[in-house]
């Protein structure tokens, strides 16, 4: 690299330092957030675990949900009960019981999402959660197991500080609108395309 070149680095890294501590000095907001990872690709699910890990290192309060997931185990929920045992602020309720083509029974499943949305209405409410993940409520609404307008009417209510995280496929367009934070994720590549089984530690 010549001396020219790492000149105009220099320059051009200045420049955008420059903006972002404009950006950061200018963010002067503090609140909860509604934040959706939706999309046809992976790591919905995974990304939102990852911030239960970060906000329990922070010391904050995190509960979660799992709507329509429960039909197998997970290395998620062995290991945030291993972790809740050792006293980490952390809880998880798994609710569901199977994707919809696997319990092939509509009114079943509506009774399940609805024993989660009320434990999910009771967390929402708790004073002491920081940290609301809600995996799979997209899918829940999606089929109308759950309707769109009630959730959007919790969510308008919460608490100012609360964090909450909506997981799932096909987030509904009144979701997408109230959120502070919409993530898509996007199917590249996927090993079932190539008929590889779903991996431990990767899938569950």
């Amino acid at each position: 690299m010549t001396q020219d070149t790492n000149q105009q680095h220099k320059e051009k890294m200045v420049r955008l330092n420059e903006i972002k501590d404009k950006q950061l000095a200018e963010a002067n907001i503090e609140k909860g957030l509604i934040i959706v990872h939706t999309g046809a690709g992976k790591g919905k699910s995974t990304a939102s675990f990852g911030m239960a890990i970060r906000s329990v290192g922070q010391g904050m309060k995190v509960a979660i949900v799992q709507f329509i997931k429960g039909a197998i185990p997970t290395g998620e929920g062995a290991f945030i009960a291993k972790i809740a045992e050792l006293g980490f602020p952390i809880e998880m309720h798994t609710l569901g019981e199977g994707f919809t083509w696997k319990t092939q029974d509509r009114e079943r499943d509506i009774a399940t999402a609805a024993k989660g949305w009320a434990k999910a209405v009771e967390l929402m409410r708790d004073p002491s959660i920081d940290l609301l993940i809600l995996d799979e409520l997209n899918i829940a609404t999606k089929y109308e197991y759950i309707a769109v307008s009630t959730v959007i009417e919790e969510l308008k209510a919460k608490r100012e500080m609360l964090h909450v995280v909506i997981t799932g496929r096909n987030a509904s367009p009144e979701l997408i609108e109230i959120a502070d934070l919409v993530s898509e994720m996007k199917v590249i590549k996927h090993p079932y395309a190539h008929g590889i089984k779903p991996q431990k530690g990767v899938e569950f």
